[in-house]
């Protein structure tokens, strides 16, 4: 996968991220931006890690259900640390 396309994939998995989890997060879509990309990074991790699968292909179903499961740990996270957490 290329650099626009995973910058692309950041922004779409942190803004599922961001409508799948409770609350109110805030940022912009630069925010989200980062959210995406850090989490797919994440994701793209521990799935080569958990099951031996990474992001190879942009329209992989396993490569967007990584990115957004590590967009929502970043999310989840993110809310730790800042107390924004759904109430």
């Amino acid at each position: 996968m290329g650099f626009l396309g995973f910058i692309l994939l950041g922004l779409i998995a942190g803004a599922i991220a961001k409508a799948i989890m409770p609350g109110k997060q805030g940022g912009g879509w630069i925010a989200t931006l980062l959210l995406g990309v850090v989490g797919a990074i994440l994701g793209g991790w521990l799935g080569s890690v958990i099951f031996n699968k990474g992001l190879e292909e942009f329209w992989d179903l396993s490569t967007w259900l990584l990115a957004i499961a590590g967009a929502l740990v970043v999310l989840f996270i993110w809310g730790l640390v800042t107390k924004r957490t759904a109430h």
